[in-house]
């Protein structure tokens, strides 16, 4: 979700991320060894997976979090924090 409460992309939660750290896409691509074209064409079809946020928080010095929240109030969480 954005500041509005809307819901933002992975793509342009992934392209904000570049600005706030002042990273290139192309340079993100290259830290997580793919090409520019490759990883572009992710972005474009929103298939970057898990493990590849995962790898782009590593590189980028920030956490990666998704969580899942059971009807029982349970949440469930992904973490890039060792």
């Amino acid at each position: 979700m954005n500041r509005k409460g809307g819901i933002i992309s992975t793509s342009n939660s992934i392209r904000n991320l570049c600005k706030e750290k002042d990273v290139s896409v192309a340079e993100l691509a290259r830290r997580i060894c793919q090409t520019l074209q490759n990883f572009n064409k992710k972005l474009k079809r929103e298939t970057v997976s898990t493990e590849e946020l995962m790898q782009i928080a590593d590189v980028l010095g920030v956490v990666f979090e998704q969580s899942y929240i059971l009807e029982n109030g349970e949440k469930l969480t992904i973490t890039s924090e060792s």
